[in-house]
């Protein structure tokens, strides 16, 4: 999806919006942390690993307009690269 064709791309972000993509983005997390623990090749009898991914890509659904919204309103931070993380609290 281009960034034009997302009805809010020069608005300002809809809170419902925001809601929404910050359920993708945790959506994502949780998958790619799963792909991650998964692959790890510990045996059935082994205790496992936990994954070490803490940020992502964003979803490419929603315009970089709402991730940084997101990263002004301290819900995510801005890992560098196009990686978003999700905020930790102050």
């Amino acid at each position: 999806m281009v960034e034009s064709d997302h009805p809010s791309a020069g608005a300002s972000p809809d809170p419902q919006e925001l809601a929404r993509a910050m359920k993708a983005f945790k959506k994502r997390l949780k998958l790619a942390r799963l792909d991650d623990e998964s692959s790890l090749g510990v045996g059935p009898m082994s205790g496992g690993k936990s994954s070490g991914i803490v940020a992502i890509q964003a979803p490419n659904q929603y315009p970089k307009a709402i991730w940084e919204a997101l990263v002004a309103q301290g819900r995510l931070e801005n890992a560098g690269h196009g990686l978003y993380q999700i905020a930790k609290p102050k």
